[in-house]
């Protein structure tokens, strides 16, 4: 297993090339949005051991005060509050910003898309537009790896991007805006597209996304894992802390600007496999349920070959130990139910086992 990335494609001008190398310990001010999240409170983390000031930007709709690490100032206001944004930047005047805020929900995004943009593209052009303005030194974003769409199981740096999803289609637009801001304005960018990450301050809550964190919490409350279809599809997971601190010191490496990085694991397990090994770290056998199949690929899997060209080997977790450090922190929180989201603007096609949540059981 190695977690790697890879510059991927539609970068412009500038794009990536070359090996880079850390240039140095300078540091500066740097805004995380989301930071009260997971992934986002993890790259808090690493920016403050790496000695930046770090301003947290968090609404608080998915994240926890308890996630922002101490020494970080967190600002509870949302990025499409254009105001508040302004004003933070006026402030603090960000040589880096570290972009995580989302609502992150692939299937969901079909039945709230208008708020999928909202959040997901209105907010980031609020965010690219103050860092313009006030000389931002660098913009990382962190995209995902649904700009590939389904066309395709192997997601390949040069291959065309044709998001399926209003969640894809708003990473994808974000991408290419940041792509124009480097063309007209000369804003430096960073570009991630992770993939199914899990950890220590994943949200056990969110019963729409995040398997591993969804059958913890089942598992947690003595319930069945429930998976959609026969349980064969096969996923490639990856481990927190293999992915945020490179996230976080990519702006110590010249080759990675203005470019686009797939990150994550190449280890694939099938969801069937995964609630037997849940179970097995959290040292409970609740079994499993299977749910009607939704359209989804069978071996989804990110193509990272390019990696050693810009940020070499990373370091890389074992899937079974990444589930033993995840369930011991999981055992000291409360498995709260899932909390349904209460603004569906379309519900026709809405999955069964989704509609159960926002109407109660039929």
């Amino acid at each position: 297993m190695s977690v790697t990335a890879g510059t991927g494609p539609g970068t412009g001008p500038g794009t990536a090339t070359g090996t880079g190398t850390a240039t140095g310990n300078g540091t500066g001010t740097a805004l995380v949005t989301g930071g009260a999240g997971f992934l986002g409170s993890h790259v808090a983390d690493r920016l403050l051991e790496m000695g930046h000031k770090v301003v947290v930007l968090d609404d608080l709709s998915g994240g926890y005060r308890r996630n922002v690490p101490a020494g970080a100032e967190l600002c509870e206001g949302s990025i499409v509050d254009q105001a508040l944004v302004e004003d933070l930047f006026g402030r603090h005047r960000f040589d880096y910003v570290f972009h995580l805020a989302a609502h992150a929900a692939e299937v969901l995004s079909h039945f709230i898309r208008r708020h999928c943009y909202t959040v997901n593209v209105i907010g980031s052009a609020n965010l690219v537009n103050a860092a313009v303005r006030h000389g931002t030194r660098c913009f990382v974003f962190t995209s995902s790896i649904a700009v590939y769409g389904t066309d395709s199981e192997r997601f390949e740096e040069e291959r065309p991007l044709k998001p399926k999803e209003p969640y894809g289609i708003a990473k994808l637009a974000v991408e290419q805006d940041l792509a124009a801001a480097r063309d007209l304005f000369g804003l430096r960018f960073i570009v991630f597209r992770p993939h199914n990450v899990y950890g220590e301050r994943q949200n056990l809550s969110d019963p729409y996304r995040n398997v591993i964190a969804i059958f913890m919490r089942q598992v947690l409350k003595g319930e069945p894992c429930t998976i959609f279809g026969d349980g064969s599809q096969r996923r490639a997971f990856t481990y927190i802390g293999d992915v945020a601190p490179r996230i976080a010191e990519s702006i110590r490496v010249p080759a990675a600007y203005d470019g686009v990085f797939n990150l994550g694991s190449d280890e694939a397990c099938s969801v069937g496999d995964l609630a037997v090994l849940v179970q097995r770290a959290l040292g409970r056998e609740t079994g499993t349920v299977h749910l009607p199949a939704r359209p989804e690929g069978s071996d989804i899997r990110s193509d990272h070959a390019r990696v050693r060209g810009v940020f070499g080997e990373g370091r890389a977790l074992a899937l079974e130990e990444g589930l033993r450090r995840m369930a011991a922190w999981a055992r000291t929180v409360d498995p709260a139910p899932g909390r349904p989201f209460d603004a569906l603007e379309i519900e026709r096609n809405l999955p069964p086992a989704w509609a159960r949540l926002t109407r109660g059981p039929t």
